[in-house]
């Protein structure tokens, strides 16, 4: 292509896009327009649009309005339901500290029934024999245990050890199968699937058999 028709390409795109710019509406033609839309509607149809508007504006403010009071109003619920939560479970607490003050206070009454006879055994005369007592009073305390759902351990000769119920005291020749309880030494006792004291036993090394 020659300089010459270069130039003429340019001149015909300054042509064109001066033509496009001349095309498009200023904001002074733009408001000259509106105004003259507005000179030639008729005045009654405008003052109901304008009164149509008004209108909207009003009905727009008064559902914020509604809208600003609905979102108080869930507000303050959200915070009379906190409130109410917080005072149920501190009342929970109270009545669970309440309960358990109460259990541990039926119990303390019957281990001193229990004391009580122990006490009484211990006040007959040096001579006396008091092993019918003891076992009385021994059976008294069993049913207070029972009725707090203490359950004692005690394996058998010959049963699996259970590291987590049974405390080996010593291993032991013994004629049981090897790794066995030979013998108990103290039984033990759980509460609730809880060991509260391990029973101590011997085990066997199978040495005997």
């Amino acid at each position: 292509m020659s300089e010459k028709d270069a130039a003429a390409d340019g001149e015909d795109a300054a042509d064109i896009d001066g033509a496009v710019e001349d095309d498009a509406p200023t904001d002074v033609e733009a408001d000259e327009d509106l105004v003259a839309r507005v000179e030639e509607s008729d005045p009654e149809t405008i003052a109901r649009e304008i009164a149509s508007l008004r209108s909207a504006r009003h009905d727009a403010e008064d559902a914020a309005a509604e809208y600003e009071e609905r979102v108080e109003e869930l507000e303050e619920k959200l915070k009379r339901k906190q409130a109410e939560f917080q005072n149920f479970k501190k009342r929970m607490e109270r009545k669970q500290e309440e309960q358990k003050a109460r259990a541990t206070e039926e119990l303390v009454e019957r281990l001193l029934d229990v004391r009580n006879n122990l006490v009484r055994a211990l006040e007959q005369d040096e001579d006396a024999d008091i092993r019918g007592g003891v076992r009385t009073t021994l059976d008294q305390f069993d049913r207070v245990l029972d009725a707090e759902n203490v359950v004692a351990i005690e394996p058998e000769p010959g049963e699996e050890v259970d590291p987590q119920r049974h405390e080996v005291l010593m291993r032991v020749d013994s004629d049981q199968p090897e790794g066995t309880v030979d013998e108990l030494h103290r039984p033990g006792y759980e509460m609730a699937e809880k060991v509260l004291q391990a029973a101590q036993v011997t085990v066997s090394d199978g040495a005997d058999e």
